[in-house]
């Protein structure tokens, strides 16, 4: 209901489907239903037209307390893109737990202490349960070239060539972030490994550390994209983990979390008790198929796997013999023989092939399905090869951040935006979002490894390190919408939290509300109104003079001029919204001008006119 739809289908089943499953979820024994949080409140308002505090209430009145209810916090950035001061963060934890939520998984995009301990704090106050989440990342690939920062300017004593980066993602570095976490009020720890990138190795000896240095239980959180996913959980198991995130059957796999009905299998051998209802599970299977087939123009595979019931149907003996092979090897250490078996398992069960472009460009699944998403929404498909080869270059330009929501965000679009850029012919970061300048300049917290000030000072016009400053924000402005009869765009604190949230989509999804609000109390009123002739509009004027036109389709933010300003060259003239990220626009060149075409929460489509100037 969050992360599996988000990973493999960009975030797109819409309440109507959840509404349909809930019931059967009741009785199923899951310890936590993730349900909320990550993508959902942006998506369910930018694509569907719903509320998030629905999708929230809704879920809580079917489980009546039987699972714990949790959802997904970015820390600092909450549910959105940007960094957040601590009264909005208190302003959706106490509603979001008034509304039926149990447990916060808390994480920060950049692994930075200081972005989640204010989180922590707030939700164990508010009654809660904080789960924090430490973001597995790994060390640049040695082959690449390091551009920035971490190993550019380190020469060897002899010859003058770069030594080897020192390797920053070890095993002590996830351990130490872990017990923070745990000293701040931490009541579980996860292991967030968003792109699937824990080997099996990585995840005996990671988990085995955890379990060894923290009280609290500990949690792991993969994927599958590159082959790692399912065989990593099972070392994990090996090892102790006390909780292990899955997927039902057909919305694991692939970019999602293992199935749990393969993990079952693999937990019987090893003795060990999985707390869920399989039989329930199976019910909720048989009908997720069919919500899987209404998501089919949003799924990034063609073959679906085949139908399996582990209760119910017997494994062929040689599929049988890789199940115990994939323990054995796990036990003796046999990394490569584990993969082996556990990747003849998924095949005969027809879930896809490790994705080779997504391991080497080492990007999470949910990442992944949004470029491709987003990319098609550009006309620009082609470029998506391009694209993910981008991605580890402007992870390590803007200083070696782990991919997870939103630096993922941030980079996957700053790495189409490059690509595009090149397809142009234009010199790298010609254009760049003000959310990859903000991540640069230092305001969304402290990079593993230190950005190369060359690079900031190129990137945002400054040399030195800016952190976020919470005494820069402005509340959005909840305006009079004079159009639908005097309403507030927000009408109720819920409403308005989502204007702080996201302003852009919050707007746009708040408006319609509104307007069909409004509507329906017109219709309402004329039902005895006289009939009045339609006044027909007068043709709008040709254009004749140079015209400023959409970069690529989004939505316009902010309006910065308007009819008869005389501008200056490098002038902001607006602001819009393409693939989830802000980006200004600015004056070419000195000019006036004659028409603005659009008005804040207006979409517009690439090479659209925006603006006219005088001749």
């Amino acid at each position: 209901m969050r992360d599996g739809q988000q990973s493999l289908f960009a975030t797109r089943m819409s309440q109507q489907t959840i509404d349909r499953l809930l019931p059967l979820y009741e009785n199923a024994g899951y310890y936590i239903m993730e349900v909320w949080g990550g993508a959902v409140p942006d998506s369910v308002m930018r694509y569907l037209g719903e509320s998030p505090w629905d999708r929230l209430r809704k879920a809580s009145a079917a489980m009546k307390g039987k699972s714990l209810l949790s959802a997904l916090s970015r820390g600092r950035n909450l549910f959105g893109y940007v960094p957040y001061p601590d009264s909005v963060l208190e302003g959706f934890y106490k509603e979001a737990i008034a509304n039926g939520l149990n447990v916060m998984r808390i994480f920060d995009a950049l692994n930075d202490i200081d972005n989640v301990k204010e989180s922590i704090r707030m939700i164990n106050e508010l009654g809660g349960i904080a789960d924090g989440a430490v973001c597995y990342t790994v060390d640049p690939k040695e082959e690449a070239p390091a551009k920035s920062g971490f190993g550019a300017k380190l020469k060897s004593l002899f010859g003058g060539k770069p030594a080897a980066p020192e390797k920053i993602f070890t095993d002590e570095y996830f351990v130490n972030k872990a017990k923070e976490m745990e000293a701040l009020g931490a009541k579980i720890i996860t292991l967030k490994d968003m792109a699937g990138l824990v080997s099996p190795s990585r995840a005996a000896s990671i988990i085995s550390s955890l379990k060894r240095e923290l009280k609290v239980p500990v949690d792991f959180h993969t994927h599958c994209t590159p082959g790692y996913g399912l065989a990593s959980s099972v070392m994990a198991m090996i090892h102790g983990v006390d909780i292990l995130d899955t997927n039902i059957w057909w919305f694991g796999g692939g970019t999602a979390a293992p199935a749990i009905e393969l993990i079952y299998i693999f937990a019987q051998r090893l003795g060990i008790e999985v707390e869920v209802n399989m039989e329930a599970v199976g019910k909720i299977r048989n009908e997720l198929l069919g919500a899987r087939k209404e998501l089919a123009a949003f799924d990034l595979v063609d073959e679906l796997p085949i139908e399996f019931d582990p209760l119910n149907d017997t494994l062929p003996d040689e599929i049988s013999r890789h199940f115990d092979e994939a323990i054995s090897c796990g036990k003796a250490g046999d990394e490569e023989g584990m993969l082996e078996h556990c990747h003849a398992i998924e095949a005969y069960f027809r879930f896809p092939k490790p994705n080779e472009l997504v391991k080497n460009a080492e990007v999470p699944g949910g990442m992944y399905s949004n470029m491709v998403a987003q990319l098609k929404t550009l006309k620009a498909d082609d470029v998506l090869d391009e694209a993910m080869a981008l991605i580890p270059k402007v992870r390590r330009d803007a200083g070696l951040v782990p991919l997870v929501t939103p630096t993922s965000q941030i980079v996957g679009s700053q790495a189409v935006v490059l690509a595009l850029d090149r397809k142009k012919g234009n010199a790298d970061y010609t254009n760049k979002s003000n959310q990859f300048i903000s991540l640069v300049k230092g305001e969304y917290g402290h990079t593993p490894v230190a950005v190369d000030p060359e690079f900031r000072a190129q990137i945002t016009g400054d040399a030195a390190e800016h952190p976020y400053d919470v005494s820069q924000y402005k509340k959005p402005e909840n305006p009079t919408l004079d159009e639908f009869g005097g309403m507030k765009l927000a009408s109720n604190n819920e409403e308005y939290l989502l204007l702080e949230l996201l302003p852009a989509v919050a707007t746009g999804f708040l408006r319609n509300k509104r307007a069909a609000e409004f509507a329906a109390a017109q219709a309402e009123a004329a039902k005895n109104a006289p009939v009045e002739e339609k006044v027909e509009e007068a043709p709008q004027e040709p254009i004749t003079g140079e015209v400023l036109t959409g970069p690529m389709p989004g939505t316009i933010l902010e309006v910065e001029v308007k009819t008869g300003d005389s501008v200056k060259k490098g002038q902001k003239l607006l602001v819009y919204e393409s693939m989830k990220m802000e980006n200004d626009v600015e004056a070419e060149k000195d000019a006036v001008v004659k028409r603005v075409f659009v008005k804040p929460g207006d979409r517009f489509a690439a090479d659209a006119p925006l603006i006219e100037f005088q001749d």
